[in-house]
């Protein structure tokens, strides 16, 4: 039967991490995945997690299963999370909701619900977006087709042309959007182009979904889901893919969640039935352990806190490499990297070609993909110095 497959190339992020691991050289960087690290290039288990693992511990009394939805509590508090507690959907009832393995499987299950629903639906990412979703999507059977986005010259948005392309997008399609902390750009709307952008979905009758994987990471709780709940407001259906594998520091537990805002209460209540279907003829029940930590977490007031303050200091640490990056590279390669400091989360594009690309990799054990996008997070104080001086190196001669 499988004799006729043949082998396939890696997917690049994952060919970067075995190179890496591979390379016998004791300085080395990795910038290509996309996890969050410290200052000690560790990706911690939060302090908050740790206490609702020990009191998990002590109450959990079964390990049967939760259900395709995943439990109620769930997918009550990330709705809390996402829209705030006085958004009007949430009021009216009209959001239903799934806990999924991760925002990948909030994107897949999203996927074959609109494909039930109508089939000849097309899907538009923004040029570029992250590399996973039109497998996700595509897979499905779905349509995929692109928007302008990044503006490579200015390394900024190319607002202009993105609503103007908008505007022509068939009414019925769905446009896909970064929450925030774009990845792999780094380059977010701001509430102006949210705006901008929900009146002309809301106008065109256009259908929202967007992916929220860095609530937190970027500007705040709050201010990362502006989008999603201006969106909301003006828009009758949205989708909302979310993932708690970054924010919460859950990333092998596969924590996300699928929520879908509908005209109706009614609307809502058979999409609900639908959901679990889809989960059910996908992988049937979702993973319990890291849903649970997030749901003790946002429902205890002493953890949320405690949550809230480590995620500062994750944002905090994240923004400020990014002031000093910007800086230091800045005055070594005499070019104006000034765009690291204006973009949000973990990603940004460097700027720079592929074969440069490929020269910090071989010469200097610094690893990224060809698109130049680094991790920021990937570096701290004890390699910084290396890393700016591997790129005047290359960048300079």
């Amino acid at each position: 039967m499988f004799e006729t497959l043949e082998a396939l190339n890696p997917d690049p992020i994952l060919g970067l991490m075995a190179a890496f691991r591979s390379d016998p050289r004791t300085q080395k960087i990795d910038l290509g995945v996309g996890v969050y690290r410290d200052e000690k290039g560790h990706t911690p288990i939060l302090n908050c997690v740790r206490e609702a693992e020990r009191r998990l511990f002590e109450i959990e009394d079964t390990k049967t299963y939760i259900g395709p939805p995943g439990t109620p509590e769930f997918n009550a508090v990330v709705c809390t999370l996402m829209f705030g507690r006085e958004h009007v959907v949430l009021k009216d009832k009209r959001v239903a909701g799934v806990q999924t393995p991760g925002g990948c499987g909030a994107l897949r299950v999203a996927a074959e619900l609109v494909k039930r629903a109508r089939g000849d639906t097309t899907i538009w990412v923004s040029d570029p977006t992250w590399a996973n979703h039109v497998p996700l999507l595509g897979s499905a059977g779905l349509a995929i087709k692109t928007y302008p986005y990044y503006d490579a010259a200015r390394h900024g948005l190319a607002g202009d042309a993105m609503v103007e392309a908008l505007n022509r997008v068939p009414s019925g399609d769905i446009v896909l959007l970064h929450g925030c902390c774009h990845n792999p750009s780094g380059v977010d709307l701001d509430i102006a182009h949210w705006r901008a952008v929900a009146d002309v979905l809301a106008d065109r009758g256009l259908v929202p979904f967007i992916d929220l994987a860095y609530q937190g990471l970027g500007d705040g709780l709050d201010a990362d889901a502006g989008g999603v709940r201006i969106v909301a407001e003006r828009c009758p259906e949205v989708l909302v893919a979310s993932s708690y594998s970054k924010n919460f520091g859950l990333y092998r537990e596969r924590v996300g969640a699928l929520q879908i805002v509908s005209q109706t209460a009614q609307a809502s209540a058979i999409l609900a039935s639908q959901l679990g279907s889809v989960v059910r003829s996908i992988y049937s029940m979702p993973p319990a352990h890291g849903a649970a930590l997030v749901e003790i977490i946002l429902q205890d007031e002493a953890l949320n806190l405690a949550w809230i303050e480590e995620l500062t200091v994750m944002r905090e640490r994240i923004n400020r490499l990014r002031d000093v990056l910007a800086a230091r590279l800045s005055d070594a390669v005499a070019q104006d990297f000034s765009f690291i400091r204006r973009q949000r989360g973990m990603f940004s594009f460097l700027g720079i070609t592929p074969a440069q690309v490929q020269q910090l990799k071989g010469e200097c054990g610094i690893y990224m993909v060809d698109s130049s996008r680094i991790n920021v997070a990937g570096l701290n104080d004890g390699n910084l110095d290396y890393f700016v001086d591997s790129c005047r190196r290359v960048l300079t001669h």
